[in-house]
C-alpha cells in the first residue's frame, strides 16, 4: 500500500537506551553497541548515498534509487544489530543476510566494504556494471561471492529462501542445542521491496513462515512505494501490515526509514525477541538526497552527472571528488571486526564445551557442520538382490529409498506439496517439521526437529524454500521435494535458481507420464523434460525400474553441486533384474541388451517408463520380420554427456551403419543427437485409461515394430546416409491449432 504523506512524516520515538544493552540471555543473548549521534548517522549516509551515486552513474546505468533510500536500515544491520564475522563469512552461527531484492545490490557491497570485508575492494566495487571478468560487484548478488548467502535477482524468490535458511536454524537448533549450550541460534533477515510481496512464490513462503511460527525471520520492508512502471498503486493498493498480520507476523512500523537509525535499531531488536516472524515496514524514499527522489526515474538508471554533483554538495562533499570514503566513516564501522572475531570465538568455545559433555552428538554435528553425509548411507540403498522382480511402480521403488533415508540420514529433509500418500515419500516414524505448539483438526503434530515438510499446495515455494535449506551450509542439508512432474513446472524457477547457484537438492517426480491415464491431458506431463533436459546443471534421470532408481539415488546423493529430478512412474513398470544395472543408470546410459550375437539391426533406445515397449518391440521384430535389435537404456542424458567418447560409441554404435530409434512418450526434441527416428509425443495427451492411452497415441508393439522394419528396409537399400537430416518422428510433426 502506498503510504501517505503524513504517514511518511510522522515521527518516530529515538531508541531510548544509548547505552551498550543485552538482549535475551546465555549463549543466545546479543549485545547492541552503543548508538552513535544522529548526526554521525547523518554524516555517514551522505557519504553513502553520494557513493552510490557515483557507481551506478560510472557507466550510465544501474540500480542507485533503492540503495540510498535504504541507507538508514544498512547502518542499523550492519553497525548495530547483526551478529556476522567480516574477516570470516562462512562463520557458521552467523546471521543470515538475503537481499531479495537483488537489484539494490550496491547497497550490500558498499556496507560489505565498509565493514572490512576483504575481498570487497574499492576497485571491486568500481567494478560494478563493468567488463572486467574478475568482478565480484554482479547485477544481483551471487552466492559464490563471499559474504552473499544466496543468489537474488528474480523478484520472490530471496525471500522463499530466507523462509528456508530461518527452517534450517530452527531445525538444527531443536536437533543439537541443549540447556546452556547452544550451537545454532543465529537469526535470518531479509530485506524485500514492493515487487517481493507481489510475486505469489514470496507471498506462498511468507504464508509457510506465519504458520510454522519462524520467529528467528525478520522481514524489512523497503516500502518505497514505487516500482519500473511509476508508483506502485498502479496496480497494487493492499493493506500490507493487516495482510501481514493474518497471515502470522508480528508487524512493526517504522515512519521515517531515510534517517532514523534508532527507530530501525529498535525495531529490528525487537525482531530478535519475538514470539512470531516479525515484518518490519519501513518508510522509505527511493533516490532520497536527490531531486528525482520518489519517482520512478531513479530506480533503475544513473541519475545523470549533474544530478550527482547536486547530491554531493547537498552533503558537503566535493562534487567533483569521485568514489571517496573518507576516513571517518571507515572508522565509525571500525570495531565491526573484532566484535566478528568475538562472536566467533564465543561460538568455538560453546562449541568444545558442548563436545566435552555430548561427545556423540557433537561428532554428528561437526559432520554436518562440514557438510558431510554419514559414510553409511548406502545402506539406504537396497541391494541388486533385494530389488523386486514383479510389476513395480517406480514412484513404490524410489519410495522404499526415501524411507530409509528419512529415518537414518538426519541431514535428509523430506517434503511434499500435499502429495503424501501419491508420492510415496512418508518414511517409518517420521516427525513433521511444525511448530510445536500447532494441533491440527486431523491429528498432525510435531516440532522443529521434525525433518517431515508439509509444504501445501505450494510447488513454486516449495523448491524456493529448499534452496535455502540446501544453501545455509552445503552439505549440512540435502532437501527432498515432492509433487507430480507436471507440477514442476510451477516450480522450474525455483528449480533453475537451485541449478544456477550449484545448490543439491533431490525432487521426487511422479506421475510422469501419460500413464497417468484418467487423469487426462492436464496431469500428463509432455514437455516438462525436455525442460529439465536443456537447463543446465540439473540432472534429470528418469529410470526404469527399481534397479535404475537405485542408480538415480546414488548419482543425486553424490551430485553435491547440482539438483536432480528424479522422474518416476504412478503405473507399475516390468522389472529387468537381468537387464537393468544402477552403474549403469550412474552413466547415463548403457547397453540394456544385445541381440543374438554382435550383429544387429537396429538400436532401440528405451526411456523410464516405455523401456517395456522397446523390449516388447524388440522380441516382435525379430518373431514377426527377423530383425535383430538391441536395446540401450538412457535414463539421463547429462550424465551420459560426462563419460568418454569411447564409452558413448561403444553405448550408441554410431560407425555400425544401422538407425537408432527412441521410444518415449515425450517430444523427440533433443533425441535427434543419439537418434534417427523417434515414436514420441506431439499432442497434449487424452483422458483415458493407461492401456488404451497408450495404444491411442502410438505406443504398442504392434504399432511401432512395423514402422521400425520399414526403416531398416531403407537404411540396408540407401544406406544411413538416407537419414543424415531427416529425422522421422514415427507419430507425425506436430501440427498447429488445436483439434478436439
Amino acid at each position: 500500500m502506498a503510504p501517505s504523506l503524513e504517514l511518511l512524516e510522522k515521527p518516530t520515538e529515538p531508541l531510548p537506551v544509548k547505552a551498550a544493552s543485552t538482549i535475551g540471555n546465555g549463549p543466545s543473548a546479543t549485545t547492541i553497541p552503543k548508538l552513535e549521534s544522529p548526526e554521525k548517522h547523518l554524516r555517514v549516509m551522505g557519504v553513502f548515498r553520494a557513493f552510490i551515486a557515483d557507481l551506478a552513474q560510472q557507466y550510465g546505468e544501474g540500480h542507485a534509487g533503492s540503495p540510498m533510500g535504504m541507507a538508514a536500515m544498512g547502518i542499523a544491520l550492519y553497525k548495530y544489530v547483526m551478529k556476522y564475522s567480516p574477516k570470516n563469512c562462512n562463520y557458521f552461527n552467523r546471521d543470515r543476510f538475503v537481499l531479495s531484492n537483488g537489484h539494490a545490490c550496491l547497497w550490500q557491497y558498499l556496507f560489505m566494504h565498509l565493514v572490512g570485508v576483504k575481498s570487497m575492494t574499492l576497485e571491486q566495487l568500481k567494478s560494478y556494471h563493468s567488463a572486467k571478468l574478475d568482478s565480484i560487484c554482479p547485477g544481483h548478488p551471487e552466492i559464490e561471492n563471499e559474504g552473499i548467502e544466496v543468489t537474488t535477482g528474480p523478484l520472490g524468490q530471496g525471500v522463499a529462501n530466507a523462509v528456508g535458511l530461518a527452517m534450517a536454524t530452527k531445525n538444527l537448533a531443536a536437533t543439537y542445542n541443549k540447556p546452556g549450550l547452544e550451537v545454532v541460534n543465529n537469526m535470518t533477515w531479509c530485506i524485500v521491496g514492493d515487487a517481493c510481496l507481489q510475486e505469489g512464490v514470496g507471498l506462498e513462503a511468507l504464508s509457510l513462515a506465519g504458520h510454522w511460527k519462524l520467529n528467528n525471520l525478520c522481514v524489512i520492508f523497503d516500502n518505497n512505494s514505487v516500482t519500473c512502471d511509476g508508483t506502485a498503486d498502479v496496480a497494487n493498493t493492499e493493506d500490507i501490515n493487516t495482510k501481514m498480520r493474518a497471515t502470522g507476523f508480528n508487524v512493526l512500523d517504522v515512519y521515517n526509514g531515510d534517517t532514523d537509525v534508532a527507530a530501525v535499531v529498535n525495531a529490528l531488536v525487537a525482531a530478535r525477541s519475538s514470539d512470531k516472524p516479525t515484518f518490519i515496514n519501513i518508510r522509505t524514499i527511493i533516490g532520497f538526497g536527490s531531486t528525482l527522489a520518489g519517482t520512478a526515474d531513479v530506480h533503475g538508471a544513473a541519475l545523470g552527472v549533474d544530478e550527482v554533483a547536486k547530491v554531493k554538495r547537498s552533503y558537503g562533499l566535493h562534487p567533483e571528488e569521485h568514489f571517496h570514503i573518507p576516513q571517518d566513516v571507515y572508522d565509525f564501522f571500525s570495531d565491526i571486526p573484532d566484535r566478528g572475531e568475538a562472536h566467533e570465538a564465543g561460538w568455538k568455545t560453546t562449541l568444545a564445551r558442548y563436545n566435552e559433555e555430548y561427545p556423540v552428538l557433537g561428532a554428528e554435528f561437526a559432520l554436518r557442520v562440514a557438510g558431510k553425509m554419514p559414510a553409511d548411507w548406502t545402506k539406504c540403498i537396497p541391494l541388486k538382490e533385494e530389488q523386486p522382480t514383479s510389476p513395480t511402480a517406480s514412484r513404490k521403488s524410489a519410495g522404499v529409498i526415501t524411507n530409509a533415508l528419512g529415518q537414518s540420514i538426519n541431514s535428509i529433509l523430506v517434503g511434499t506439496a500435499d502429495l503424501t500418500p501419491s508420492c510415496n515419500i512418508a518414511y517409518k516414524n517420521k516427525v513433521d517439521f511444525q511448530s510445536p505448539e500447532l494441533q491440527t483438526a486431523c491429528g498432525l503434530n510435531g516440532n522443529y526437529s521434525g525433518r517431515y515438510i508439509h509444504y501445501g499446495i505450494r510447488e513454486h515455494s516449495m523448491c524456493a524454500i529448499s534452496n535455502g535449506l540446501a544453501a545455509f551450509n552445503r552439505g549440512t542439508f540435502i532437501p527432498m521435494t515432492s509433487t507430480y512432474f507436471v507440477f514442476h513446472l510451477y516450480a522450474a524457477a525455483a528449480v533453475r535458481m537451485a541449478a544456477l547457484q550449484g545448490l543439491q537438492q533431490i525432487h521426487i517426480a511422479t506421475h510422469d507420464s501419460i500413464g497417468v491415464g484418467e487423469n487426462g491431458p492436464t496431469h500428463q506431463p509432455i514437455a516438462v523434460a525436455a525442460l529439465y533436459r536443456a537447463m543446465p546443471n540439473v540432472l534429470y534421470i528418469r529410470p526404469c525400474d527399481a534397479e535404475e532408481v537405485a542408480g538415480a539415488y546414488i548419482a543425486a546423493i553424490q551430485a553435491t553441486e547440482t539438483p536432480t529430478i528424479i522422474s518416476l512412474s504412478r503405473q507399475s513398470l516390468a522389472q529387468y533384474p537381468q537387464y537393468s544395472s544402477r552403474e549403469g543408470t550412474m552413466k547415463g546410459a548403457y547397453v540394456f541388451t544385445k541381440s543374438d550375437g554382435d550383429e544387429f539391426d537396429v538400436t532401440l533406445i528405451g526411456v523410464g517408463s516405455e523401456m517395456g515397449f522397446a523390449m516388447q518391440t524388440r522380441e516382435l521384430l525379430l518373431k514377426d520380420y527377423g530383425i535383430k535389435a538391441r536395446v540401450v537404456s538412457f535414463p539421463c542424458t547429462r550424465l551420459f554427456e560426462q563419460q568418454s567418447r569411447e564409452y558413448k560409441h561403444s553405448v550408441l554404435k554410431p560407425r555400425a551403419g544401422k538407425p537408432t530409434v527412441v521410444i518415449e512418450a515425450y517430444p523427440s526434441n533433443g533425441w535427434e543427437r543419439y537418434a534417427d527416428a523417434s515414436v514420441s509425443m506431439n499432442n497434449f495427451g487424452k483422458s483415458l485409461p493407461l492401456k488404451e492411452v497408450y495404444e491411442h497415441f502410438g505406443f504398442a508393439p504392434e504399432s511401432i515394430a512395423p514402422k521400425v522394419k520399414d526403416l531398416v528396409e531403407e537404411v540396408r537399400r540407401d544406406g544411413i546416409s538416407v537419414l543424415r537430416g531427416d529425422f522421422r518422428d514415427f507419430n507425425g510433426s506436430l501440427r498447429i491449432g488445436f483439434h478436439h
